[in-house]
């Protein structure tokens, strides 16, 4: 058989579970069509690359990115940083820079929430420096803000505003009055309030500048999130994704979704993605998934949780067992697919106990792919449940290190306590169940993409540790392995997680995810044998050639 390219002498890992060496491979018609030792080449004819023993994988992919949401932050000014350590200083610090800076229509600063020390900004507060233009300031994690009471009164939210999702999503009042605080979901339109000015062209360079930087990476294939509370732009994106793919200039596959947020609109966003299945459907364009903001994140307090935080708190989830089980039926009966965001302990368990209910009806009728991302806090008993109900777990490799620089374990202990903080991130506790994981980037800023490495994702998953050797910022560097050690992952794994799970996870598994006669080219070269590399500093490696569909891509 004639083959366009023929590889022997190389040193390939398949994330092929039944053959995961090989040494050799033919490619033809964008088709891997051989794949094992060199002496089955012999049936194939063409030039053949010896390539030295240089390291091959399959093409990465990347189950849980924000394209869309990124987008939004590519033209958003998050504001100017406030460093103080009161809230005294830090309204003084405000107020000098509005004097120093008149007749703005908006200020913007941002600022840790640990640094008011307990303390809390308030629309009077902000209204005394700045009563005549707009001024917000985004909580560091950008899932909380404070505005003054131009913002309010502009996007008319008063005192009879009702929470998109109590306790989770909510406007913060004392009294029954507005304080200018809001969270999660009630806090998103404050921030993108401009977002539907975007141009087209505005879209188009952000969009490439990300496609950009997925080949350099060889990031082959992703899941979108979505972007919560604007699935209008969320759309426009997609149908620029859609056009380039029409015009074959999209090499990556994009598997998109529609966002839901409150239960009030299930029922809207239920029939929002059908419509999008239908309207998204190329070859590298797709959507088939429902996404759920399910509840938020640790360290404002809004994920929910089976145990309380240390100050009682626990959090909510946005839908209850019950709801969840009534959208699965739907999805099951259109063939579409459920993704979660589950930081809390208490938000995988709805979703667990949703699946459970879902499938004790449906029975073997029931077909949906559920994952659940992020999973910062696991309790004990559901952990196997996700092998046993066949939900994906998909972790945010990078974060295990503690998602914050510094020794990290102090703020975790004091929300969640000693024994909850040092059992976070339990990848490989979930993994030696046998349960389904997936790996992902989940960063929220294009940015320099370094958090878009797969590479510092397998690098923080095997070490769970940010150190000098590591390609990140130097305030990110944390002074010690964050535990517990024994959730620290193999490079085998890494890889499995980002290729072959991946693509069972998208349900792509048939054309991608590792390299076997009769899928997809898609695949990687490195002049490092990654199996062997370092731990420490592996977030340093890139491909030295990308194959997309037998195609090497620049």
């Amino acid at each position: 058989m004639k083959a366009d390219k023929i590889y022997r002498n190389a040193n390939i890992f398949t994330s092929n579970r039944d053959n995961l060496h090989a040494t050799a491979l033919a490619v033809k018609d964008g088709k891997f069509v051989y794949v094992g030792d060199e002496a089955g080449l012999s049936d194939y004819e063409g030039e053949v690359t010896d390539l030295g023993g240089k390291f091959i994988m399959p093409g990465i992919i990347d189950s849980h990115v924000h394209i869309t949401t990124s987008v939004g932050f590519e033209y958003l000014d998050l504001g100017v940083p406030v460093m103080t350590s009161a809230k005294k200083d830090a309204l003084k610090f405000m107020a000098d820079y509005i004097e120093k800076n008149p007749g703005l229509a908006r200020y913007r600063f941002m600022i840790e929430r640990s640094m008011l020390n307990g303390e809390d900004f308030t629309k009077a507060d902000l209204d005394a420096i700045c009563p005549d233009s707009e001024l917000i300031i985004l909580e560091g994690e950008v899932h909380s803000n404070w505005v003054n009471s131009k913002i309010l009164e502009a996007h008319g939210i008063n005192d009879d505003t009702p929470d998109p999702v109590p306790r989770l999503a909510y406007f913060v009042r004392k009294d029954g009055h507005l304080t200018g605080n809001s969270f999660e979901t009630a806090s998103w339109p404050l921030l993108f309030d401009g977002i539907n000015d975007l141009t087209d062209e505005q879209i188009r360079v952000a969009v490439l500048r990300w496609l950009d930087n997925s080949i350099q990476y060889g990031v082959g294939a992703v899941f979108d999130a979505g972007f919560p509370e604007h699935n209008g732009v969320n759309e426009r994106i997609y149908k620029y994704l859609r056009e380039l793919d029409r015009q074959g200039k999209l090499p990556v596959y994009v598997d998109g979704c529609y966002v839901l947020t409150q239960p009030r609109k299930m029922k809207e966003a239920l029939d929002e993605v059908k419509r999008f299945r239908n309207e998204f459907n190329t070859e590298h364009m797709k959507v088939h998934t429902l996404k759920i903001f399910m509840d938020g994140t640790l360290k404002i307090e809004t994920a929910a949780m089976v145990t309380p935080y240390e100050d009682g708190v626990r959090g909510a989830s946005a839908f209850h067992a019950e709801e969840v089980a009534e959208i699965l039926k739907v999805l099951n009966k259109e063939g579409l697919d459920l993704h979660v965001h589950t930081v809390g302990e208490a938000s995988s368990r709805v979703v667990l106990d949703g699946v459970e209910l879902a499938k004790k009806e449906l029975g073997a009728d029931y077909h949906v792919k559920v994952t659940c991302a992020h999973l910062w806090v696991q309790d004990d008993a559901d952990i196997p449940r996700f092998k046993k109900l066949g939900i994906f777990a998909n972790f945010t490799p990078w974060w295990h290190s503690g998602n914050i620089g510094g020794n990290p374990i102090e703020l975790w202990t004091s929300l969640i306590g000693e024994k909850r903080a040092h059992s976070m991130y339990r990848c490989k506790t979930m993994w030696d169940t046998g349960a389904a994981v997936t790996w992902s980037s989940d960063e929220v800023f294009f940015g320099d993409f370094k958090n878009w490495s797969p590479y510092l994702a397998m690098e923080v998953g095997m070490t769970r540790w940010i150190n000098e050797k590591t390609r990140m910022e130097e305030e990110s560097r944390t002074i010690a392995a964050f535990p517990p050690e024994n959730e620290r992952m193999s490079i085998e794994e890494m890889i499995l997680g980002y290729t072959i799970n991946g693509a069972k996870q998208l349900g792509i598994e048939d054309k991608k995810g590792s390299i076997t006669a009769g899928k997809d080219a898609d695949y990687l070269i490195f002049d490092k044998d990654l199996l062997t590399a370092e731990h420490e500093g592996f977030s340093f490696n890139k491909p030295e050639e990308v194959y997309f569909g037998g195609k090497k891509v620049d």
